[in-house]
């Protein structure tokens, strides 16, 4: 069977990165008919932040990734915590000590240290001088029953033979063992194990058939096919993603910028556009060494990095052939543009539209506490008439304020508008649509208001960018907004004249 992991550590809140990784993660499996771990790295305490694994799940059930095996949803790969699984780790470094690919060191981490300065100062690229490979069975055994600590580092001077590296996104890598430590550490001290190590074993004890990870992972590739080798173990196949850079270029991470999910959660994106958004993040883009003479033309049948796409939609589409082998900047206003485009979909259906007035009815109460007209069924309403013009959910206060309270015509904004427009003309304009819908005794809603309005503007003779921002203003205070017909529709017969006569009385 197909199966994949996502293996965070516990270092802190799920970012961007990590999000875009588990859901690679989650749409390749479902794509192959697979299944995904969601295992937690935590074999560094010193790291270990509390309540990091709960924000971690929560940020995945939020964006909808369920993932079919991890903390709390046991399965036959349990435990899932790295911190339980050490006397299995410990059984893998003794098979390789016993096979000679490893050894004990008793070096102290000055000694290592100074070592490592020496040759340096010597011109060796090496880290360590192996002087521990060389100590004696009977010498280990009398270091070890005197207490003395040790690490268990990787003979690389005696590794068996293997085929070069190969990656589904990068295809064909160089064997770069010069850029690796001299006999890396698989142990530490502690007894508690590398990542190289414990991601070796447990991807193998699970029974992973693909890794997708990020690319800072790539230059120790070598390294844990060696250890395959090692072992005498195969390998899965990798796939190494390509950074996430902010949009200054600089590399994405947890201690620089504001790239939690849960920010983005908090601030009202939606979690399908934020998805999408990271699913398009290098998505779409040929590889170089395959693309045609134009290197920046796109992937067979690749989506662009706006097309607006379900979770469904992306598991049909999802192709590693068409990730970029460049670092993408996570650009802000295609997020924008996403979860405006998502926000209509959502409000194309009745379903839809009432889940957004639901999830936005307490933001809207606490905006205007004191307004009557803050019930799920008027914000339905207002979101119907804004459809198109919502960038964000929580932005819906502040876009259609003079539908849930008076108009503000003390302004900034308002005076503005006001002290452009001619008394005159603005007296002539209100009192001629006052009046007109005083008359009406056609029920509201049946009234199409747009002919109402230019029927008004064409009796005046006046220019109608004028007459519409004399209206706007009286109705609103406000320079931009929904269409006038659909805000008189919405204000009701007694609202709208009431407005109109308050300008008009303010002259």
């Amino acid at each position: 069977m197909v199966l994949l992991r996502f293996a965070p550590s516990p270092t802190g809140a799920l970012h961007l990165g990590g999000l875009r990784t588990a859901l690679y993660n989650f749409l390749y499996a479902r794509k192959l008919g697979g299944k995904w771990i969601l295992r937690i790295e935590d074999t560094d305490a010193t790291r270990t932040v509390p309540g990091a694994v709960d924000g971690i799940r929560e940020a995945l059930e939020w964006a909808g990734l369920e993932y079919d095996y991890g903390p709390g949803k046991q399965g036959p790969h349990a435990p899932y915590f790295q911190s339980e699984r050490l006397d299995l780790y410990r059984f893998y470094a003794d098979k390789l000590l016993a096979s000679g690919h490893a050894y004990r060191c008793f070096c102290s981490p000055d000694t290592i240290a100074a070592t490592r300065e020496r040759l340096a100062r010597s011109g060796s690229n090496a880290t360590y001088d192996k002087a521990c490979l060389h100590v004696t069975e009977e010498e280990v055994v009398r270091r070890m029953k005197a207490g003395e600590k040790f690490v268990v580092r990787l003979n690389d001077g005696n590794l068996p033979s293997r085929p070069p590296p190969s990656d589904l996104i990068f295809r064909n890598l160089r064997d770069a063992h010069a850029s690796l430590p001299t006999d890396p550490v698989l142990l530490k001290s502690d007894l508690f194990p590398t990542y190289h190590l414990a991601s070796v074993v447990d991807d193998h004890e699970m029974g992973i058939t693909h890794v997708l990870r990020g690319e800072e992972w790539l230059p120790s590739l070598p390294l844990h096919l060696d250890l395959y080798a090692c072992l005498s173990l195969p390998p899965p196949q990798f796939a190494h993603l390509p950074l996430l850079l902010n949009p200054d270029g600089s590399k994405m991470s947890k201690r620089k910028g504001d790239v939690q999910v849960i920010d983005y959660k908090r601030r009202g994106w939606e979690q399908s556009a934020i998805l999408n958004w990271l699913a398009l993040a290098g998505w779409g883009v040929a590889h170089d060494a395959e693309a045609s003479s134009d290197s920046t033309s796109p992937a067979k049948h690749a989506p662009d990095s706006t097309t607006v796409m379900t979770l469904d939609e992306m598991i049909k589409e999802f192709d590693l052939a068409a990730i970029t082998h460049r670092r993408t900047v996570l650009d802000p206003m295609k997020l924008e543009y996403l979860n405006k485009h998502h926000l209509m979909r959502m409000m194309s259906t009745p379903e839809g539209l009432s889940n957004l007035a639901e999830r936005v009815h307490i933001r809207v109460k606490e905006a205007f506490p004191h307004s009557q007209y803050t019930t799920v069924d008027s914000i339905k309403e207002v979101i119907a008439m804004l459809q198109g013009r919502i960038m964000n959910l929580n932005d819906l206060p502040s876009l259609a304020s003079f539908l849930f309270i008076e108009p503000d015509y003390t302004t900034e904004e308002a005076q503005s508008m006001r002290q452009s427009l001619p008394s005159d003309k603005y007296n002539a304009v209100v009192v001629g649509l006052r009046d007109r819908l005083q008359l009406l005794a056609a029920p509201w809603q049946t009234v199409n208001f747009v002919d109402l309005l230019h029927e008004e503007h064409a009796k005046l003779g006046i220019n109608q960018k004028q007459y519409m921002t004399i209206v706007r203003h009286a109705l609103t205070g406000m320079k931009t907004g929904p269409g006038l017909g659909a805000v008189i529709g919405a204000l009701g017969r007694e609202r709208t004249i009431e407005r109109l006569n308050r300008t008009l009385a303010t002259q």
